[in-house]
């Protein structure tokens, strides 16, 4: 092994990966070994209820190059990448799921593309091996975000990707407590590509990305990246203040055209009805919006390190 910075830092966020990491870090050491022996393994450990820290333990007793970083609570996937790429070292760090559908294999072919000058590398799934609802899922996200935010985003690209040193140390400045690591990473810039790469089933348990962690996770996003939602929210209340116009000057002729003899009771509680809950709506969206400068300006760490292995003080 080479003395000083790495290489390579790989950062691989792991919840509930017990019977996965033991055969992530030797693929990972068997895949980089062929660029260089210059690298380092950081494993985050998000609070997993089952025993992935005490696998990581193990695995960082075999290979100084593997380092684990024990969250103090479950903190999210993103937050849990944030937490390892504070502490890489590396010229070129890596970004990849724990559960080896993200194949480590194919990490020299966006290393190689990385040296002919770019900065950020890509990986793009075009053959995903997930299920049904998982691709359905993943889809409407997109769209969702698409819409609510006007930001175009590519469907078969994630958090698997090569990420020059520079890009990294920008990325860590960045302090948004609303955080999804491909999208900040977007913003950044730099000379980005992607390249295609093979895709592969879970090699154990089962996905933690529940519908509900995703439509967490879409709010997030979309709030964090526009403010469209607010502008949605204005044009609904211009359109509904003309149409409540129309229907007003439309009251008016008829009663004074004889057309209407008794005023109706049903549409008047229609309208309470309907100007009320979308009013409710709307201060949903701005409070949404309140709620997040809150949790900003409050100023709390990202996450809580509560053990680190194998690094240097």
């Amino acid at each position: 092994m080479n003395i000083g910075n790495p290489l390579i830092s790989i950062v691989s966020p792991v919840y509930r990966a017990e019977g996965i990491v033991e055969e992530l870090v030797l693929r990972l050491t068997q895949s980089l070994s062929s660029i260089t022996d210059n690298f380092e393994i950081i494993l985050v450990n998000d609070a997993s209820p089952d025993k992935s820290w005490c696998e990581i333990l193990e695995a960082t007793k075999k290979d100084s190059r593997v380092k684990g970083v024990n969250l103090s609570r479950n903190f999210g996937q993103h937050y849990a990448i944030s937490a390892g790429l504070s502490l890489t070292k590396g010229e070129w760090v890596v970004v990849m799921d724990c559960d080896l559908q993200d194949v480590p294999e194919e990490i020299p072919n966006p290393y190689n593309k990385a040296t002919e000058g770019f900065d950020i590398v890509f990986a793009k799934r075009m053959y995903r091996i997930d299920n049904f609802f998982k691709k359905l899922s993943s889809t409407l996200f997109h769209k969702a975000f698409h819409f609510f935010s006007g930001i175009k985003t590519d469907k078969t690209i994630a958090n698997f990707g090569i990420y020059n040193r520079k890009v990294i140390d920008e990325f860590n400045k960045m302090p948004e407590r609303a955080r999804s690591f491909p999208s900040l990473i977007s913003y950044l810039g730099f000379k980005t590509t992607a390249i295609p790469v093979k895709h592969a089933a879970r090699f154990a348990g089962e996905t933690s990305y529940t519908l509900a962690k995703l439509i967490q996770l879409s709010f997030d996003v979309t709030i964090a990246n526009s403010n469209k939602p607010l502008k949605i929210a204005v044009e609904l209340g211009f359109l509904l203040a003309m149409i409540s116009f129309l229907l007003a000057v439309y009251n008016l002729v008829a009663y004074l055209t004889g057309i209407i003899q008794v005023p109706g009771f049903t549409t008047t509680i229609f309208s309470i009805w309907f100007v009320g809950g979308l009013l409710l709506a709307m201060l949903g969206i701005v409070g949404l919006y309140v709620g997040k400068i809150f949790d900003q300006v409050k100023g709390r760490p990202l996450f809580v390190i509560s053990e680190k292995v194998n690094f240097e003080e």
